[in-house]
């Protein structure tokens, strides 16, 4: 079972997992993903996010995806709903921002992006 402790340092909340002994450091994708509350700073946070991708084709996939997904979801009203979305799409972010930070840029670039071919 993994334990969690969550710290604020210098660089914004930092999630450390403890697995069988070992401790597992984890950023939030930018700083201030905990005082994302409503919609519209969830987008701005995406966004910010997606500038901190490697390449400018991983950027606009992510910025496109980020807006279709706001686009989808405008119509949502339910304020249980709303934050369930916000903690979903945060973590999913920080899920692609550590795996970006594990492998080279031209692994990501081929691991994150649909491929091409049909």
């Amino acid at each position: 079972m993994a334990k969690l402790l969550f710290s604020h340092g210098t660089a914004g909340l930092r999630v450390v997992s403890k697995i069988k002994g070992q401790r597992v450091s984890r950023m939030a994708p930018l700083p201030g993903a905990e005082l994302v509350r409503r919609p519209l700073q969830l987008y701005r946070y995406l966004l910010r996010c997606c500038q901190q991708l490697p390449t400018k084709g991983i950027q606009q996939h992510y910025k496109h995806a980020v807006r279709q997904s706001f686009r989808v979801h405008s119509d949502e009203d339910n304020p249980e709903r709303i934050q369930q979305i916000i903690k979903r799409a945060i973590e999913d972010a920080d899920w692609i921002m550590n795996k970006l930070r594990m492998v080279p840029v031209e692994e990501a670039t081929s691991q994150l992006l649909p491929s091409s071919r049909s």
